[in-house]
């Protein structure tokens, strides 16, 4: 999978349509674990690296239809 190759700390990530999401914390397996200080729960929360549809600079769009955990994103 190169994406996982790609994927580094501090990346933004970001829904379909560029909206903010997360921040990428590290790479677990095959999960991105996404930093505790984007979350409303104050939670680490895990997005599956097969959601990725792109990554141009440096951030990650997820794919059209991509669940969103609970507390990520809600800001």
């Amino acid at each position: 999978m190169f994406e996982k190759l790609r994927i580094k700390e501090h990346m933004e990530i970001a829904d379909n349509s560029g909206q903010h999401i997360g921040t990428v914390d590290e790479v677990v397996d095959d999960r991105i674990k996404l930093t505790k200080s984007d979350s409303s729960d104050g939670a680490h929360h895990f997005i599956a690296i097969d959601q990725i549809d792109r990554i141009d600079d440096n951030r990650i769009y997820l794919k059209q239809g991509t669940p969103v955990p609970m507390g990520v994103g809600q800001a």
